[in-house]
């Protein structure tokens, strides 16, 4: 008798507890990931400081050049050092991050516009039309894409929008792929065989349905996307094929740096530091995003 009562007890408050949905079940898993959580805080605090880095009333010109300091080891005037030209390395560094996030941020954009469209419009069409498609990623997949980078910045220009555009558009080959499995297994479903009886066209369903129904991958494998275009730029910085003179990414002040590392090693190890430290906190959130989001893990939770 007083198991039954006590079953009786615990059942409205087992039907009172809220279902969640699969964003917030994420974030509730999340939040338990104390690497992703601590990896998260270490770069909206980092984009923070270069976002508002012109500012800042403690940091100089990251250009202004002073002849008679020329290059010293870190001090309480300058806390990372200077340069041969004396420019001030934590104004640097700083600012180079900016840029440097800035060119991880837009590639990553610019691969997702291209291949989430392009896989969702490849696995809907179906037939040769994704036969077709999905060779052509093949095709592309087989060719080595940092020199088809290196070829658009050589034939086209040097620009930093240039460099936005060209590493993105190498960056959407496994976006498309991911996407174009992610709308294979949805464009069957019940709502989009109610939406194309309501009279819906194909771009509608495509792009207002099955799309937003893929973002939890696509959120997962763009954070695994911005530290590849962030090296992708440090190593043609490092070829002089990145960011130009006068600015500095912190793929430029490693080149830099390298040269003199034997007898200046402060002007390698802060910016390779400040890109070390970005690209596993990036590395860790993607990991921490793809196991929260994972329904299998979602179902054992439940």
């Amino acid at each position: 008798m007083s198991a039954v009562a006590t079953t009786a007890a615990a059942a409205p408050a087992v039907a009172a507890r809220p279902g969640g949905t699969l964003w917030s079940d994420a974030w509730r898993r999340l939040k338990r990931n104390r690497m992703a959580v601590a990896s998260g805080m270490l770069l909206l605090a980092t984009s923070l400081v270069c976002a508002f880095a012109p500012w800042l009333p403690f940091l100089p010109d990251p250009n202004a050049t002073d002849f008679a300091l020329g290059v010293t080891g870190p001090s309480w005037a300058h806390p990372l050092g200077s340069d041969l030209l004396g420019r001030d390395m934590l104004a640097r560094t700083i600012y180079g991050g900016r840029i440097s996030l800035l060119v991880g941020l837009i590639g990553t954009l610019v691969s997702i516009l291209i291949g989430v469209s392009y896989g969702a419009v490849s696995a809907y069409a179906g037939g040769k039309t994704d036969e077709f498609m999905m060779r052509v990623v093949d095709v592309l997949y087989s060719l080595p894409y940092i020199f088809l980078v290196i070829l658009l910045l050589v034939f086209f220009s040097k620009s930093l929008l240039m460099l936005f555009v060209a590493l993105g558009a190498v960056q959407w080959l496994t976006m498309a792929r991911i996407v174009r499995g992610q709308v294979l297994s949805l464009k069957n479903q019940t709502f989009v065989e109610a939406a194309r009886a309501l009279g819906a066209d194909d771009g509608r369903i495509i792009f207002g349905h099955i799309v937003p129904n893929t973002l939890g991958p696509v959120i997962v494998y763009s954070t695994l996307t911005i530290p590849a275009i962030i090296l992708q730029e440090a190593f043609l910085s490092f070829l002089g094929l990145g960011v130009q003179p006068p600015d500095a990414s912190w793929g430029v002040l490693v080149s830099e740096g390298a040269q003199m590392i034997g007898f200046f090693p402060w002007l390698t190890i802060f910016p390779g530091l400040a890109l070390a430290m970005t690209l596993f906190a990036f590395n860790f959130l993607g990991d921490g995003l793809r196991d929260a989001l994972d329904p299998h893990d979602r179902k054992v939770a439940a």
